[in-house]
């Protein structure tokens, strides 16, 4: 009896996250590539960086009590990045790649997912003029690239705008819960809840956690829904910012 209920219950945990990745991972995937500095279709750092926060979600499910997955999952994103950060300083090509890891990190907080300062200082034990400067710094940087390349006359269409009040194609994503403009999940973020879901079953087996070693390299898909954006826009929209 006891054994089938904790058969039932870790079903039931399972088929939830998995509905969660298939809503949010497309979203996550974009956000962790944007702070990889890696190129879309050449996203195998990102996919093991959010494997792994993936992992400690999971491994979290039933102990979340209400808390948003994706909010959690985010912040454990960007906790693993921090402390990671070292390992992505070399230049990848991507959209954000002439960024250091620090800037990519306040910039996707900020204008990606529009967090606001006072809670980005927080996550990342800064003052909140020190994100607000690193934030400028980094958005100044992305203008003058552009710029160099003479794509300053091209701006984001207008209503797009982060909770920051900048326009951008950076800002805000469509919601956690939305799936790809086709009406199903992304192809690849089925393989993510799959090699996440494992790796914190196995983890939470054994009361370790979800720790780095679930870091199956699985691929979390494209970003969810036309929304995504593509890397020029989203120099652009940083460029564009005030």
């Amino acid at each position: 009896m006891v054994r089938e209920r904790r058969a039932a219950r870790d079903g039931r945990r399972a088929r939830e996250f998995e509905a969660f990745v298939a809503g949010a991972g497309g979203r996550l995937l974009h956000a962790a590539t944007l702070l990889t500095g890696e190129p879309t279709g050449d996203t195998e750092a990102a996919e093991r960086l959010l494997t792994a926060a993936l992992a400690r979600t999971y491994a979290r499910w039933d102990r979340l009590r209400g808390e948003d997955p994706y909010d959690h999952t985010r912040r454990t994103l960007a906790a693993l990045f921090a402390h990671r950060g070292h390992r992505y300083r070399r230049p990848r090509g991507g959209t954000l790649a002439r960024l250091t890891p620090q800037e990519r990190l306040v910039l996707v907080l900020r204008l990606y997912e529009g967090v606001a300062e006072e809670q980005t200082a927080a996550a990342l034990g800064l003052p909140v003029e020190r994100v607000r400067a690193i934030c400028t710094r980094a958005v100044t940087a992305m203008r003058s690239a552009a710029a160099r390349r003479g794509t300053t006359g091209t701006r984001p269409s207008a209503g797009t705008r982060s909770s920051a009040g900048t326009s951008s194609s950076v800002g805000r994503p469509p919601s956690a819960g939305t799936q790809s403009s086709a009406g199903t999940p992304p192809s690849t973020g089925g393989r993510a809840a799959t090699g996440a879901t494992g790796a914190g079953a196995g983890a939470g087996a054994t009361g370790a956690g979800a720790g780095a070693g679930a870091e199956t390299g699985a691929d979390a898909g494209a970003r969810a829904g036309a929304g995504a954006g593509t890397d020029a826009g989203a120099e652009a929209g940083a460029g564009a910012a005030p």
